[in-house]
């Protein structure tokens, strides 16, 4: 493996999460939208609004989730990136030696 590989994979990782927050992001306002419109539709203000609360928490949450992962993965790619920079100085080390 070259240096370059966690590079490629961090910037994979870092598209496939985003495109991930993009469709939460596009599922949650559909969701809210529908309820909206059926549930305030329906007359149940009330309801309709609770609903949307949970709605919006629901959406919070699993952004937060998303961000979440994104660090992690971010830190353990780096975390690797960097381990694999040292491996290869070692290397260079061990057969100047």
């Amino acid at each position: 493996m070259s240096i370059d590989s966690p590079g490629a994979l961090h910037t994979s990782y870092v598209k496939l999460s985003l495109v991930f927050a993009v469709v939460f992001v596009v599922v949650a306002v559909e969701v809210v939208v529908v309820e909206v419109v059926v549930v305030g539709g329906e007359g149940g203000g009330g309801g309709g609004l609770i609903v949307v609360v949970v709605v919006v928490v629901v959406v919070v949450v699993v952004v937060v989730v998303v961000v979440v992962v994104v660090v992690v993965v971010v830190v353990v790619v780096v975390v690797v990136g960097i381990s694999m920079v040292v491996v290869n100085i070692v290397a260079v080390i061990v057969n100047i030696m």
